[in-house]
């Protein structure tokens, strides 16, 4: 019943109470991004998202975030590297999670959950083996198993074992222990690495298929 049902209405009903209370912290948090990074505001990504059982392919949707990185080229109009354009302000916003906050929009639509496995890059759907691909059996979080225990200090490994482990035990109680957990975390800055270590390495894949 929590599942099918409950866990998708609480979703709606919370995000979208999350967004009329943080509409402040919200614009107060655009405004910045804009005076410090430049615009536009709002970065967008595709992501994969949970599998459709009747393609058994995982739906492709829009992920919005607030902007942490410039758009700094070198001399021949080529990005800079990650840790080049992630700027002291853009740090901050990814430490303490506020970079995440316009996914609540994406959860309001049905393309996330307030809890999952987080929502990873496209690119990496071809490395996971069979087990790793379990995580996207349910819809991805804004917060997830993985980010309540450990967050950047895990490795890809343990995150995906995590991820799949909330699959199969998912509940009200677990959802409810890994919210207060993540704040907990973020308040504390666990689990974020080093002093700024804020820029995940690239899963490249795992050694054992699994």
């Amino acid at each position: 019943m929590y599942r099918k049902f409950v866990k998708r209405l609480l979703d709606i009903i919370l995000s979208g109470l999350a967004l009329v209370v943080l509409s402040p912290l919200l614009l107060i948090t655009a405004i910045l991004v804009r005076i410090k990074i430049g615009s536009p505001v709002i970065y967008s990504q595709e992501r994969p998202g949970k599998i459709d059982p009747k393609t058994g392919k995982e739906r492709i949707f829009t992920l919005f975030k607030f902007r942490s990185m410039t758009n700094e080229k070198d001399a021949e109009g080529n990005l800079l590297p990650s840790k080049d354009r992630l700027t002291g302000f853009g740090k901050k916003l990814r430490s303490t999670s506020l970079d995440e906050l316009p996914e609540l929009i994406n959860i309001l639509k049905g393309d996330m959950s307030i809890v999952g496995p987080r929502p990873l890059l496209v690119k990496y759907l071809p490395l996971y083996n069979d087990h790793q691909r379990r995580r996207h059996l349910v819809r991805p979080g804004l917060t997830g198993y993985a980010q309540a225990n450990g967050r950047n200090s895990l490795s890809w490994e343990q995150k995906f074992d995590l991820d799949v482990e909330y699959v199969d035990k998912m509940s009200f109680g677990m959802d409810v222990k890994i919210i207060f957990q993540t704040i907990k975390a973020v308040l504390k800055r666990e689990g974020i690495g080093g002093k700024d270590e804020v820029i995940l390495k690239e899963f490249t894949g795992s050694r054992n298929d699994g």
